[in-house]
């Protein structure tokens, strides 16, 4: 467990040794702020029953954000080991191979949790000056964030995947964003020209990540989604661990 904990502070901390870090939380801050400003905008202007959970939700920047950030945190989780020379020296070290990947994975778990503090921190203020609180229920944001914290995961897993399969922390965000980009493109049904019903419908309806998050930001909690999201976070967690291995023996 000290060896799991010493590698998460090394790694949450080289996220704020470099420009990047600075610069993605620059970023995702101003994207947060900008579409905050934008809902209340419209609300002001009409009234709507949908939740404002939901609003931010169907919104680009959302997704915007979660394609563009978690490659960026991750593409250095193990390529920028493999590229400074230090990876053989950390797998030398008196620590197995599943704290390494779980500890890395969770460093950027983290590190993408701090970039969505500034929503809950907004959250809270307009609940604050708002005169129906019941806008912003604790069960409402709870179910939200619980949906983001499962989305982060999973598109964690996938950069540590990408990550670990190259020594270039270009060629790991590109191939992280491609397969993110891939998974999220897979929600639209419409790009392949499949109709609503039939086997094909209920198979890219069962992995649509636009479908399975759309419970969580109206506060319905649905265990199928919650499998759906660490069923898929385990297997590319997996599939790291095997990478990592293999380059162990090299």
């Amino acid at each position: 467990m000290s060896a799991f904990l010493a590698i998460v502070r090394r790694e949450l901390s080289s996220y704020f040794a470099s420009l990047t870090g600075y610069i993605l939380i620059a970023c995702v801050l101003f994207l947060i702020g900008f579409t905050i400003t934008d809902l209340l905008e419209r609300l002001n202007q009409e009234s709507t029953d949908v939740p404002v959970t939901e609003m931010f939700y169907q919104t680009w920047y959302f997704w915007l954000i979660l394609l563009l950030a978690s490659p960026l945190i991750t593409m250095r989780t193990f390529a920028h080991e493999r590229s400074s020379g230090t990876f053989e020296t950390l797998m030398t070290a008196p620590v197995r191979d599943i704290e390494v990947v779980l500890a890395k994975f969770a460093s950027a778990l983290l590190f993408h949790l701090l970039l969505w503090m500034p929503l809950f921190l907004c959250v809270l203020i307009v609940r604050y000056y708002a005169n129906d609180t019941t806008a912003f229920g604790p069960p409402l944001l709870a179910s939200a964030f619980l949906g983001i914290l499962l989305l982060g995961g999973l598109y964690m897993s996938m950069g540590c995947f990408a990550s670990a399969l190259t020594r270039s922390q270009i060629i790991a965000a590109v191939v992280a964003f491609v397969l993110g980009a891939g998974l999220f493109l897979l929600s639209f049904r419409s790009l392949f020209g499949i109709p609503r019903l039939g086997s094909s419908a209920k198979i890219l309806g069962y992995v649509s990540m636009i479908e399975h998050m759309q419970d969580f930001v109206r506060g319905v909690l649905d265990t199928r989604h919650v499998a759906f999201y660490v069923t898929l976070t385990v297997f590319f967690l997996f599939l790291t661990l095997k990478v990592v291995e293999s380059r162990r023996w090299r």
